[in-house]
């Protein structure tokens, strides 16, 4: 693919999809080189993840909460035992990310943010300019994606760039 990307942003999210996306660009897609006396900087890859907002919610099974809900004293415990756990799941994804990537010897950049995965893909596309986002698919059937939605579909059809979505 192209020698004059100077952007990719690779999404990952821990599925072995966006793993597999993430082996297909950096095996696939040829970033703009080091060139002595040009104005543009080399290519590079962004590993990028989407980490969901911290939610009570999110860390409790159903009907942990009695009725009521906790007391205004267990809430801040509860939040911030979610992010510890949301750190430790991210490390883990850009650690694993980074694996690959140092398999493939690649050298690369991380962001985090926090917020709805195809927003926030859509957002960082935009304000770093990517020429390029490459994404894996999980395959959902059409019911359950009418019902939860794509971030692969949301983002080919809202980011302003060029959007590879890989398969398995």
């Amino acid at each position: 693919m192209s020698g004059n990307l100077g952007c990719v942003v690779v999404s990952v999210d821990g599925n072995e999809g966006s793993m597999d996306a993430l082996r297909w660009a950096l095996d696939n897609i040829k970033l703009r080189p080091s060139t002595p006396g040009s104005t543009q900087p080399p290519g590079h890859f962004l590993i990028l993840h989407v980490q969901s907002p911290p939610s009570i919610a999110a860390g409790l099974s159903p009907g942990a909460i009695p009725f009521g809900g906790p007391s205004n004293l267990e809430v801040p415990a509860f939040t911030a035992a979610i992010e510890a756990h949301q750190k430790r799941i991210t490390e883990a994804i850009l650690n694993h990310a980074l694996q690959i990537c140092s398999e493939k010897k690649a050298n690369v950049k991380t962001q985090v943010v926090v917020g709805d995965p195809k927003e926030k893909i859509c957002e960082v596309v935009e304000n770093l300019h990517a020429d390029l986002l490459v994404m894996g698919s999980r395959a959902f059937g059409p019911i359950k994606r009418m019902f939860l939605g794509s971030v692969s579909t949301y983002c080919a059809n809202h980011a302003q760039c060029a959007v590879m979505i890989v398969k398995n």
